[in-house]
């Protein structure tokens, strides 16, 4: 480690992200934001939702909707291959209420420390997804990788829509019947 991350672990001024690449892009996603990392496999498709939304999966229960984060990006979406995988994060909808969302992406690769020097604001222009989806842009030696801000990549309305279709197909339990 380099001794400005030193200091700043020591210093308390440290975030973690979660990296993964799309489309030979890395990427890196707030680990507060993530509650687990699933295999792809067993995606139901629902008609008459916004290209970018994969499906939904089942996840102990729980219908939890699929987002397709390189069409989210407007950009082309890679075969499925071995190492394609669903992370499961939570997001906030327009209530403040958790909402689980699977994000589809490429390589899962590791958990990475930032410390806040070394995460610099938003480019206003360059990138190639839009601004308000990028939360910052970490340092990694002389490299830079897009920070998602998770909050942002769903707008509130179509937020709403995959949560409503999450509701109308969850299955009640037994003990909501009862």
């Amino acid at each position: 480690m380099s001794k400005s991350t030193n200091e700043s672990i020591s210093s308390g001024n440290v975030q973690q992200f979660l990296t993964f690449v799309l489309n030979d892009e890395t990427y890196g996603v707030g680990i507060l934001h993530i509650r687990e990392i699933i295999e792809y496999a067993n995606l139901t498709v629902v008609p008459l939702m916004p290209d970018f939304i994969s499906g939904v999966i089942n996840l102990r229960g729980n219908v939890v909707p699929v987002i397709n984060l390189a069409r989210r990006f407007e950009h082309q979406a890679k075969e499925v291959g071995k190492r394609t995988s669903i992370i499961i994060i939570d997001i906030k909808d327009r209530d403040g209420e958790s909402v689980e969302v699977g994000m589809v992406v490429d390589i899962v690769n590791e958990v990475i420390e930032l410390a806040d020097s070394d995460i610099a604001a938003a480019p206003m222009f360059g990138a190639k997804i839009r601004a308000d989806f990028i939360q910052g842009m970490g340092k990694i030696d002389d490299k830079l990788m897009i920070l998602l801000d998770v909050n942002h990549v769903l707008s509130i309305n179509e937020l709403s829509a995959v949560t409503n279709i999450a509701d109308e197909l969850t299955i009640p339990s037994e003990s909501d019947i009862l």
